[in-house]
């Protein structure tokens, strides 16, 4: 089963490869990670996908807040939460196709961010079945380039833990 998991760290040097050392140590894989600094610029938030039975996602999270600049550990399996990735996608439509690919980036609420007289760029955010959606709608239109950030993913006011 998948989990997202957010690590509130301290912002110094090595925190990133001790917390990917711990994984790669215990054979656990890193699906994604997004790091990024909080409000408070020593302080900073780091989003890990992985895949785990709740056994393995326990054992995940346990040695994570043994680790001394882990401030705070949050499986958001367990909460009502928001995620979203970004893509960046260069596309090279044929002369018939450029006005759908428009079309579709709207329909998707994309942006053109850069465009060529041969290419666009699109940038689209949302949930990964949106971003998947995206690009397979693309694929036919003739994707050049292609680009995906991690997922972030933040709780939402108010919730509690899921009952499960």
């Amino acid at each position: 089963m998948r989990h997202t998991i957010s690590v509130l760290v301290e912002n110094k040097f090595g925190v990133l490869s001790r917390i990917s050392g711990l994984f790669s140590g215990r054979g656990y894989n890193i699906e994604s990670l997004s790091v990024g600094e909080t409000i408070d610029p020593q302080v900073s938030i780091m989003t890990i996908v992985t895949t785990g039975d709740d056994l393995v996602i326990e054992q995940i999270t346990k040695q994570l807040n043994k680790l001394i600049d882990v401030i705070k550990v949050t499986d958001m399996k367990e909460l009502d939460h928001v995620e979203r990735e970004m893509v960046l996608l260069k596309v090279v439509p044929k002369p018939d196709d450029r006005t759908e690919v428009l079309n579709l980036a709207e329909i998707f609420r994309g942006r053109i961010v850069d465009s060529s007289p041969k290419t666009y760029t699109i940038e689209i955010t949302g949930d990964e079945k949106k971003i998947e959606a995206f690009v397979e709608l693309m694929k036919p239109m003739g994707i050049k380039e292609f680009v995906r950030t991690g997922k972030v993913a933040i709780a939402r006011e108010g919730t509690k833990k899921k009952q499960i």
